[in-house]
């Protein structure tokens, strides 16, 4: 998934990661996906839906 903004970690912006979620979030993350490799310096971060497009 492209990152094309993310409230959690400004950093994350503009890079590629995948969705390690199983199942669709729920309350527990506020609606966000976890998205995992993102970077080396950067780590999970939580995004909206709007957020992210298929890379």
């Amino acid at each position: 998934m492209l990152i094309v903004s993310c409230a959690d970690d400004a950093r994350a912006v503009g890079r590629t990661g995948r969705i390690v979620d199983e199942v669709p979030p729920g309350p527990l993350t506020g609606g966000r996906w976890t998205v995992c490799g993102v970077g080396l310096l950067v780590g999970p971060v939580l995004c909206h839906s709007h957020e992210l497009r298929p890379a």
